[in-house]
């Protein structure tokens, strides 16, 4: 977990379960919690005007949404929606900041994640820009291992369909699809049962 739970539960955090597909907060809305994933996953997104959909982030188990506004009063630039049942630890802002303040170990642990999201986003948008297929893929699938601890080859299962992946690299689902079978054929990653292992 990215902060203790016991913790922010003493900083009048509380539980709230979201059922698959329900909006946790919308564009537009102004920040008034820390939300920490405590079971599922969440999906940022973006809308466009095309009515199509921008993926820009996916969270599990342990990870915060949309942490680093709790540091501007801006609203939020994405929606998040669970991609699953999903339990939400929320702290209301004034108390979360409250914690950092108080909780020196917590408040770096804070930043080291923003910082790394950070990193990793700055990579991906480099990635994004290329007119190479693999490029992007790859770039996508190194975004989202990184959070995990298992740097090993094929240890990673990508929660993404291969939607979603066109959605995240602006690419034609049928492209992501013949790109992916050529990456498993270079070894890149593997496919078993559908799923993909980077």
């Amino acid at each position: 977990m990215l902060v203790d739970v016991d913790l922010l539960f003493s900083y009048n955090g509380f539980i709230k379960t979201y059922s698959r597909s329900e909006v946790i907060f919308k564009e537009g809305d102004i920040p008034r919690f820390y939300y920490q994933v405590i079971t599922g996953s969440v999906k940022l997104n973006h809308i466009g005007e095309d009515n199509k959909e921008l993926i820009q982030s996916i969270l599990r188990e342990g990870q915060s949404v949309c942490e680093l506004l709790s540091f501007i009063d801006d609203p939020f630039p994405v929606n998040a929606i669970a991609m699953s049942e999903c339990t939400i630890l929320k702290v209301p802002k004034p108390e979360f900041l409250q914690l950092l303040d108080e909780h020196h170990e917590a408040a770096i642990a804070v930043r080291k994640f923003i910082a790394q999201r950070l990193y990793h986003k700055f990579i991906m948008m480099q990635n994004n820009a290329s007119k190479y297929s693999h490029v992007r893929i790859k770039g996508i699938l190194e975004y989202f291992k990184s959070f995990t601890d298992d740097e090993t080859p094929y240890s990673y299962e990508v929660p993404l369909t291969r939607k979603q992946l066109a959605s995240i690299t602006d690419l034609r689902i049928e492209t992501v699809i013949r790109t992916v079978k050529k990456m498993e054929s270079e070894k890149l990653l593997k496919i078993k049962k559908g799923k993909i292992y980077f």
